[in-house]
This record gives structure tokens, sequence and C-alpha cells, in this order.
């Protein structure tokens, strides 16, 4: 499998859980130490991981990626998970390029190497855009975005592909760091019936399970992740 964006947070949980539970896994990034770590932490466990590193809204280092990932022959599960954090300082068109532009670009690619039986792929998206609002302006519209590529994917590929994503809530990722200490954070915490982040494995486990057997009729949702902040909004 595929993981875009493995070299911290959500993607970093995704791949060493995949690969926990027997997948063999090319990890992409474009943070080369991060993503070494990735695949490093995998192989001494005993898994099977190589680490790519990508810059994911570049077609030639999109098809380089594809390339030096198949020496574990095709991908069959693909995850989009790289994008920009929503600190970064993006112009609104670049920004959306750079979020489900960069998606769309390797869906493309991956599916064009050919159709394998039982391929899958989770896009992730946030609850930011697509269950409530937030800042900057790009952030919520590339998170809406990438549910209605989902969407296309799900309508017009399931010949080749099935395609679902998810709506992570507030995640404690590297990107949030000191996030829940602030008055906002405090504010969302209350907010939360759980009254917690939700960690990055408990993420990943949701987008495997996604993309395995036991989700073999599901097809096209957005599996919402939160903890249960957007029923209280």
């Amino acid at each position: 499998m595929i993981v875009t964006g493995a070299g911290s947070g959500i993607g970093r949980s995704t791949a060493i859980n995949a690969a926990a539970v027997g997948l063999a896994v090319a990890a992409w990034d474009l943070n080369a130490d991060g993503v070494a770590a990735t695949a490093r932490e995998i192989q001494e466990a005993g898994g099977k991981a190589v680490a790519v590193t990508a810059d994911v809204t570049d077609d030639a280092q999109v098809e380089a990626a594809l390339t030096a990932s198949g020496q574990f022959g095709g991908a069959r599960y693909l995850v989009n998970n790289a994008g920009p954090a929503s600190a970064a300082d993006l112009g609104f068109d670049q920004a959306i390029l750079a979020g489900v532009g960069s998606m769309r670009r390797v869906t493309t690619a991956w599916l064009a190497r050919g159709p394998v039986s039982g391929a899958a792929l989770v896009n992730v998206a946030s609850v930011a855009g697509n269950l409530i609002a937030s800042a900057p302006d790009w952030y919520p519209a590339t998170k809406a975005a990438t549910m209605g590529y989902t969407r296309h994917l799900a309508a017009y590929r399931a010949d080749v592909v099935r395609a679902n994503a998810v709506a992570p809530g507030l995640t404690d990722t590297p990107r949030m760091a000191g996030f829940a200490d602030s008055d906002l954070g405090q504010r969302i915490l209350d907010r939360i019936p759980l009254h917690r982040m939700g960690t990055p494995d408990e993420i990943s486990w949701g987008i495997l399970f996604l993309l395995s057997p036991l989700a073999s009729y599901i097809n096209g949702i957005l599996l919402t992740a939160d903890g249960g902040w957007t029923i209280t909004q």
C-alpha cells in the first residue's frame, strides 16, 4: 500500500499500523528524515516498508515515487493523506492545488499503472469544511473538495477502485502541538463529548477499516472520527 504524508501524524500511524497487520508499505513524504524514520520503525518491527521522498504536487516526482514503490508489486491500497497544514502561508489557488489537486494527481497516476484486484483508497479530509467552518478560507474549501472528489471516484471509477474518505476532528499530531492548551483549544475540548483530542492511531484504524475487505460494500462515504464534536455544534 501507499501512504502519502507518512512522515508524521496520521500518515505515520497509518503506515505503521498497516505494516503491523501484514501489509507492505510504501511511505511517502516530502520530509526525507521523517519518512525514513517511519520506514525504519516498520522494518525494525519485522514489517516491510520503503521510504520514498516525494512532493505530491509535482507530476515527475509522483511518477518516480510510484516506480520506487513498485518493489513490493502493484499497490492495492492508497491513502491520500499529504496536504498543507492550515497554518501554511498559501494563497487560495495555490492551496487548492496543493491539497485536493495533489490527491487527484497521485490517484490518477496510481490508477494509470493498471488496476489491482480489490483496489481501495481513502482520502483524508477533515471536519473542517465538511461539517464545520474554519479558517483560513482555503482550508475548509480544500477539505470539502476532497470529499467531492471522493464521491466522484466512488460513482465513476468504481470499476477499478473503491473510494472513501475520513474526516478527523481535533487530533493530537505534531501540527497541533500546544493547541489543546490554548483558549480556543480548551473551548473546543469542552464541546467534545469525549473531552479529549483523538490520537493518530485512532484515525488510522478507521482508515484501515475502510480499506479492508471488512468494508467491501462501503463506497463513497465520509467517516467522521471526532469524538462526537460535530454532533454538539
